[in-house]
């Protein structure tokens, strides 16, 4: 859940990249009904950023992805591949966790559990 190395990279360029598409859809698209949902998809693009509670805002990212796509005003088939896009990178940040370069690694992280021997039955 806490990967090091290239493998957390990885993950934060994936929480980076889902909360920049997040705010430019957020900004393009539900601008148009609420500017509380523009500020919601903020919060929640800063929450990814900084790997915080990455499993729930990557769901919240998943939802208004399929907001925008089911209600967004689509023309161009190019913008339909970059929202189902953008849920499927969100859906896979949600299961694969934050990355050890994270807020959630630091609270949540790695702990070093002792359980002791067994007592002799005797």
């Amino acid at each position: 859940m806490f990967p090091e190395g290239g493998p957390g990279v990885a993950l934060l360029l994936l929480r980076v990249s889902v909360a920049v598409i997040l705010v430019v859809s957020a900004v393009n698209h539900l601008s148009n009904f609420s500017h509380l949902l523009v500020a919601a998809a903020v919060l929640v693009a800063v929450l990814l950023v900084i790997g915080l509670f990455t499993p729930v805002s990557s769901w919240i990212a998943c939802a208004f992805g399929l907001a925008n796509l089911l209600v967004g005003d689509h023309p161009d088939h190019h913008l339909v591949f970059v929202a189902a896009t953008s849920i499927l990178n969100a859906v896979a940040l949600a299961l694969l966790g934050p990355g050890a370069y994270s807020l959630d690694a630091k609270l949540f992280g790695r702990r070093v559990m002792v359980v002791p021997p067994p007592k002799d039955q005797n």
